[in-house]
């Protein structure tokens, strides 16, 4: 039985969300994704006319004439939700915390997919693999996706998305729209995104409070790393330590960029304290005119 309390906020977040699918995102989910989904058949016979890039050679080795790959268009999708339950996305310092606008995302996403008559899964990951949801239809199933997106508590501190994504491509079979919604605080993952976007579309959701970009001039600090334990003392009156700070973090949101841009990761880069609809609207207007061409 879910507490009233637990429950208000969930049916607020699923008023406001399914309002803002309605309002702002009516067709643009369908017209990004629909039908572009497509699934192996068969393979057969290649005839004149056939395109070259379609022959399987493996089969057209061993036969000794030529195949070709049949396909056929996927008239269901499914969309996996992959969301960064680390503590580090326990934060926020502007605007709300890094998790809560997370789970709100999430939402979106699933009305959006559900909609148009697709499944939704879950996968939530701190350094492990915390809960998953398989992928169905449905508002019922769609709130207990939100449900967990918004209150689960995960064991794991840290952030392994090398593990999450090797974990979704062992028990997702078809190709799926996945969606990995984390700040990113993690490393050695590249390698494992290149390959699962092969087999998936993958698109990255990053979370950023600008408190991670700048830190105002407040003096001596403590702070405590939420994912390691560490802590460590700064000056931020020191106006050199806080250029610095600022250098290093549009460093290391350059180096993301690049890292996705260079395995066509597409990118959907969110702040605390910015509201995301026209960030979401541009994802889908970019995928659109891409599609056009």
């Amino acid at each position: 039985m879910i507490p009233k309390d637990v429950f208000k906020k969930i049916r607020r977040i699923q008023i406001t969300t399914s309002r803002m699918v309605t309002d702002v995102f009516a067709g643009r989910y369908q017209s990004v994704f629909k039908g572009r989904g497509m699934e192996f058949y068969e393979v057969r016979e290649y005839q004149p006319g056939d395109e070259i890039r379609s022959i399987d050679w493996n089969v057209t080795a061993r036969m000794g004439h030529p195949y070709i790959k049949k396909f056929i268009e996927e008239r269901e999708l499914s969309v996996m939700l992959l969301l960064d339950g680390s503590m580090s996305c326990y934060f926020g310092a502007v605007g709300q915390l890094k998790i809560k606008l997370a789970a709100e995302l999430c939402s979106v996403l699933a009305f959006s997919a559900i909609q148009n008559n697709d499944k939704v899964g879950l996968i939530i990951f701190t350094d492990r693999i915390e809960k998953f949801i398989p992928p169905r239809k449905g508002l019922r199933h769609v709130l207990r996706v939100i449900r967990e997106a918004l209150y689960y508590r995960p064991a794991g501190k840290g952030t392994d998305i090398a593990s999450c994504l090797e974990y979704m491509n062992r028990i997702t079979k078809r190709r799926t729209i996945s969606f990995i919604i984390s700040d990113f605080f993690d490393k050695g993952f590249k390698k494992i995104l290149s390959t699962v976007n092969k087999k998936h579309d993958m698109v990255a959701v990053t979370i950023t409070d600008p408190r991670e970009i700048a830190l105002p001039d407040v003096g001596i600090i403590k702070l405590n790393d939420a994912e390691t334990g560490e802590r460590f003392v700064i000056d931020t009156s020191d106006p050199g330590f806080r250029e610095q700070y600022t250098k290093d973090a549009f460093r290391r949101m350059e180096d993301r960029k690049r890292l996705l841009r260079s395995i066509n990761v597409d990118t959907i880069d969110i702040r605390t304290d910015i509201p995301y609809t026209k960030e979401l609207i541009r994802f889908f207007r970019t995928r659109e005119r891409r599609r056009l061409k």
